[in-house]
């Protein structure tokens, strides 16, 4: 139980800090027009979410690495996706995947119900605007895993209801 809070704390750390590093970087000049200092914080916003995502991709590849040494070789992309949906979820989130769907052409949906970086925060609309920063390291961590594993993919987060969460995996054909 306490490992898992330690994960909690350290990746709402990891947010905030980007989220920091990047304000404390940005000089507004004050004389610009709203518009463009809007436009300059969806960039900086679009950075920050790029930079934990590449953070994710990265350990995403590492645990992939050690989860699977000692495992036989999958068959098919779909076995790929069940061990991510089991195994890897369970080790990472303490728990499986709700519920995972396919329209066996290379587009996957992954549900989490309750989704452990999600829980701490309200369940109020207000707050679905920032769920994509704690979402995007996840994302990386399933695009690095399967990276890992051969299969180059695209993956987005989607919040339609707090704690709730849906990852769209879709699947490049080389």
């Amino acid at each position: 139980m306490a490992d898992e809070a330690l994960f909690l704390l350290l990746h709402n750390e990891m947010v905030s800090g980007v989220y920091k590093s990047a304000e404390q970087g940005e000089v507004v000049n004050p004389g610009i027009l709203k518009v463009f200092e809007n436009y300059l914080l969806k960039q900086e916003n679009g950075r920050c979410i790029t930079k934990l995502e590449n953070m994710g991709f990265r350990v995403g590849q590492g645990l992939i690495e050690r989860f699977t040494k000692d495992t036989a070789r999958f068959k098919d992309e779909l076995d790929i996706m069940k061990f991510i949906c089991k195994d890897f979820w369970t080790t990472v989130f303490k728990k499986q995947i709700d519920n995972l769907r396919t329209n066996h052409q290379g587009i996957y949906v992954l549900q989490d119900n309750k989704f452990r970086l999600l829980t701490q925060m309200s369940a109020g609309k207000q707050y679905l605007e920032h769920a994509s920063k704690y979402l995007a390291f996840t994302c990386g961590l399933i695009r690095g895993g399967l990276s890992n594993l051969g299969i180059k993919s695209i993956v987005t987060a989607e919040v339609s209801s707090m704690p709730a969460c849906k990852f769209q995996v879709m699947i490049q054909k080389l």
